[in-house]
């Protein structure tokens, strides 16, 4: 009997199957929960901010919302599956079994899939041609929308990392890390490259989506194997996490 692979229809059943997953990666003890997490708050913002009127056009934000989040529920499935899910996704579920992937890394794998590949397609699905244009204002609203988490994500992995508050005051980076070193940066290079694809035929639009694949798969290679200086240091922030891999899960899930 074949897996089936759930798709949401609206913003409020991607919320119910991010939670789904959550709990699943719970009962695992699996780290791809760490990912699930930040998504699943994320996409509550997205949430709130269409019932706030935030967004030039709401229904249409609703849709890009639950385009993008289909790539990432259907990428999770195919690997549960043992299918072959989009190549950056597939390096990023990979390492959810690597002992050493600190948590930030397994976030970074996560967002570097799910924004520098995701979010440009579905911004391109919803508003294909000139209309990618009119979008642009929403699609940087949620830079907004992400700005307002990152507080809550530091507080999160300043208790798994004891000291990770002492050596951010030190490096400046308190308030913007997270955004600096991963969401913000990743969201311009995706809007850029919607921008590209939306006037593409459907022919084109799948090669060039194969091609900026494997292209954001080097990135990822970049987060799991980063150097040897910084390779020992997350080895050492490991070795001093806080906690089981569901009390990390859980603490992000009441903190962010």
């Amino acid at each position: 009997m074949p897996k089936i692979i759930p798709q949401a229809q609206t913003i409020d059943e991607v919320i119910l199957i991010l939670n789904k997953i959550i709990d699943e990666a719970i009962i695992s003890k699996s780290t791809m929960g760490y990912f699930a997490v930040l998504y699943c708050k994320v996409t509550e913002k997205v949430k709130e901010g269409i019932a706030d009127g935030i967004f030039q056009n709401g229904p249409r934000m609703e849709q890009l919302d639950v385009i993008f989040a289909n790539r990432y529920i259907k990428a999770y499935y195919e690997y549960k599956y043992e299918l072959q899910p989009s190549s950056c996704w597939e390096v990023a579920f990979r390492y959810a079994d690597d002992f050493w992937m600190v948590v930030l890394q397994h976030l970074l794998l996560g967002m570097n899939a799910h924004i520098n590949l995701d979010l440009s397609i579905a911004a391109a699905q919803v508003a294909p041609g000139n209309e990618i244009d009119d979008l642009e204002a929403d699609f940087n609203m949620i830079n907004h929308v992400l700005s307002a988490l990152v507080g809550n994500v530091e507080t999160a992995l300043s208790d798994v990392w004891p000291f990770l508050k002492w050596i951010l005051k030190k490096t400046q980076k308190v308030d913007t890390f997270l955004i600096d070193f991963s969401m913000q940066e990743a969201r311009n290079g995706a809007w850029k490259y919607a921008v590209e694809l939306a006037p593409l035929d459907n022919v084109q639009f799948t090669q060039s989506i194969l091609i900026r694949d494997q292209k954001i798969t080097k990135i990822a290679d970049l987060i799991t194997n980063p150097g040897y200086i910084p390779s020992l240091i997350f080895k050492i922030l490991r070795l001093f996490e806080r906690g089981s891999v569901v009390r990390k899960i859980e603490k992000l899930r009441s903190v962010i």
